[in-house]
């Protein structure tokens, strides 16, 4: 993966955004789980939408919706494709 892009939480991402699943900031349960659930590194997500108070998250990623509350969406780290 390209080291030029930039990365950041998938919670601070603008509806529309798309980016590449990097890697979990610490490994616990939540990120077992997520994983389980398709969110895994090298996979493509985008912001769909946020929840009108900003939690959940709706994203795509594998061809699905999955909705993340905000806090476990901070636990994932992507990086922004252009």
């Amino acid at each position: 993966m390209p080291e030029n892009y930039k990365t950041v939480s998938l919670s601070k991402m603008s509806i529309g955004q798309k980016g590449r699943i990097r890697d979990f900031v610490v490994e616990s349960d939540d990120c077992e789980r997520i994983e389980e659930m398709g969110v895994t590194p090298g996979e493509h997500v985008e912001v769909v939408r946020y929840a009108p108070l900003g939690d959940p998250i709706e994203i795509k990623i594998r061809g699905y919706h999955l909705s993340l509350r905000k806090e476990e969406a901070e636990l994932i780290q992507v990086e922004v494709i252009p």
